[in-house]
Parts: C-alpha cells; sequence; structure tokens
C-alpha cells in the first residue's frame, strides 16, 4: 500500500506544479512581448519538453503492454503510474522551481 500513497503523492505534487508551472508562464506571456528572444525560447524549450515527456511516457506504457501481452507478467498499477508519471513529475518540478526564481 505504501506504493499507491506514492503514486498520489506524486499526482498530487505533478498537479500543483504544473498549476504554478501554467501560472508563472502565463504571467510571462501577459508581460513580455512574444517576440522577445527570452520568450522564443521558453516557448520552444515548453514544446520540446511536452514532447519528450510524451514520447518517455509512452515507451512506459509500451513496456507495461508488452510486458503483459508477451510474458503474462501483469505489473502492478500503481508500478506501471508511478513508471508512466515519472517523466512528467520530473518536468513539471523542474519548471516550477525554475520559473519561480
Amino acid at each position: 500500500m505504501f506504493d499507491v500513497w506514492k503514486l498520489s503523492t506524486m499526482a498530487l505534487e505533478m498537479w500543483a506544479t504544473a498549476f504554478s508551472t501554467i501560472n508563472a508562464r502565463t504571467d510571462l506571456w501577459q508581460t513580455q512581448s512574444p517576440f522577445d528572444p527570452k520568450m522564443m525560447l521558453e516557448n520552444q524549450r515548453m514544446v520540446m519538453e511536452k514532447l519528450a515527456a510524451s514520447w518517455e511516457v509512452g515507451t512506459q506504457m509500451q513496456k507495461a503492454w508488452m510486458n503483459m501481452l508477451g510474458g503474462g507478467r501483469m505489473t502492478p498499477w500503481w508500478t506501471t503510474g508511478q513508471r508512466t508519471l515519472k517523466p512528467l513529475h520530473k518536468r513539471t518540478t523542474a519548471n516550477a522551481r525554475r520559473l519561480s526564481k
């Protein structure tokens, strides 16, 4: 049951830091010119991070499916959930720390 607790904590922290990141980026968009080189770089970074995180999440989901279909080994949902949320959690917490400065 401790793994279920860790997954729920990870999801809650990811939700809170994602909200903080969205708020910080919205403030940047409202106060800076969209053609400012810093803003263009931030927007490019945001898109690249989302693509990379989506790729990693897809890879984790594919691994879980292949394990289940190929060997009949079904990983518990809380373990698969942690592996799937890890790339998103890592990026959202890093962005919230970076943008809060």
